[in-house]
């Protein structure tokens, strides 16, 4: 009988997303591993793969489409021997409920994503560029090349493919982007509905709308609920001193190699995430989450560290920071800061986690408050460093301070835990070597 296939969930706490992109179409045939479409959550694109083969009967839910249900049926896959006579859509259910389960539905998986290696690798072509090949119905093109062509807004469809069998890879759409050829035509402004917008206050032709995406939503969503009603924060603020730590970090910089895998370069965030995993396990009262029925004291530091990307704010997570060096704290960091800008973290490297660290220094912003990032029980501010006029000893005297906030669930940190864990921070930043005892 006809299978169906269903909207699959990313996350274990994914309730929805946007159907992006269908890489196939009806009537074409697929296999087991093949790239069937791309799924858009509010933090990351996914592809997903057929795990069953045969004939793509019906697409039931268009590409584009955004609050698609998870389990809900997408499209229906035929055997051999089957029609699409032989689809009765209504009887596959919404998703979530009998009908979907009693089809036997098999989930989709994601994809990870190719390693963009092979673009570097790929020999140089001889001969005149062929057109771009495809299969199944899509463009075949690599990871990265699919990537800038779509930061670039260039059509893949009139880039010519130089790699293995007409594939396009990154020279070709940058030869594209060089020679001006190949963009694609702009997007239809958006226009918002007249009951969110007042047109007495803004006229049509006074903004540009730009639609929100499913990331800025759930920002939203997340950070009102969080602020108006549910978490009782507070703030508490402490300036430490950097100057020992900026002189051990330009040491041990110093005894980097200049290039290869065993190249590193410390910065001041990698000390901060270290010095924040350290002072939790020195006070596990603020290494906690609030629930309706206890409080969760974690075993472990798993730090998120935001990151500002296009549309919102992500944080990848550290985990066990507490038993990772400050060489692989940086490599994770770089990896994953790269990878949630082009939207390609997993689920399992930004959900969960801690306690969270939010750094606006290189920024020039001196001190900040920001909002806590439930589950966490807090988090921590970061300002930059600056050189100010400070007393030590009874005479006034030039140091690098930084001033940082940590803004606390009163839940579950009450104000004395929260300044217990400032001053174990204060201490690990103030002397690094404190970090190896």
């Amino acid at each position: 009988m006809p299978t169906p296939i269903l909207m699959p969930a990313l996350s274990p706490t994914m309730e929805e997303g946007t159907l992006a992109k269908w890489n196939v179409k009806e009537g074409d045939k697929v296999s087991s591993g093949d790239v069937i479409a791309e799924i858009e959550t509010d933090k990351a694109t996914m592809e997903v793969e057929a795990v069953d083969e045969g004939t793509v009967g019906k697409i039931i839910v268009e590409a584009g489409t955004e609050n698609v249900k998870v389990n809900a049926p997408i499209a229906v896959l035929l055997d051999d021997g089957e029609s699409a006579g032989d689809i009765d859509v209504s009887a596959l259910g919404t998703g979530g409920g009998g009908g979907a389960g009693e089809a036997a539905p098999k989930t989709e998986t994601p994809k990870a994503e190719s390693k963009p290696a092979e673009d570097a690798a790929a020999p140089e072509s001889k001969t005149a560029s062929a057109p771009a090949q495809k299969s199944n119905g899509r463009l075949l093109a690599s990871p990265l090349a699919k990537r800038i062509a779509s930061q670039e807004g260039v059509d893949l469809s009139a880039v010519s493919g130089t790699g293995p069998h007409g594939r396009i890879v990154k020279r070709d759409v940058e030869k594209v982007m060089k020679e001006g050829n190949g963009k694609a035509a702009p997007a239809a402004a958006f226009k918002p509905s007249p009951a969110s917008v007042d047109s007495r206050l803004y006229p049509e032709d006074s903004y540009t709308a730009v639609k929100l995406d499913g990331m800025r939503k759930v920002i939203a969503k997340r950070l009102t609920q969080s602020f108006n009603q549910e978490v009782p924060h507070f703030p508490l603020n402490i300036d430490v001193e950097l100057d020992t730590l900026l002189a051990a970090r330009t040491r041990i910089n110093a005894t980097s190699p200049k290039d290869g895998d065993d190249a590193f370069k410390l910065s001041v965030n990698d000390f901060i995430i270290k010095a924040s995993a350290m002072a939790l396990k020195k006070v596990p009262a603020a290494n906690a989450t609030y629930t309706d029925e206890a409080i969760l004291l974690h075993k472990h530091a798993d730090i998120g560290v935001a990151v500002a990307i296009d549309g919102g704010l992500i944080t990848p997570i550290v985990w066990k920071a507490e038993e990772k060096g400050l060489k692989e704290i940086s490599a994770e960091v770089k990896d994953m800061a790269g990878r949630a800008r082009q939207k390609k973290l997993k689920p399992e490297e930004y959900q969960g986690g801690t306690f969270s660290v939010s750094n606006l220094g290189m920024f020039g912003i001196t001190s900040f408050a920001s909002i806590v990032n439930q589950p966490h029980g807090a988090i921590m501010s970061v300002g930059a460093g600056e050189q100010r006029a400070v007393v030590r000893d009874g005479e006034i005297v030039v140091r690098t301070m930084m001033t940082v906030t940590l803004t606390c669930d009163h839940r579950v940190v009450d104000g004395a835990v929260g300044a217990e864990f400032l001053g174990a921070f204060k201490a690990f930043i103030e002397e690094p070597a404190a970090m190896l005892l």
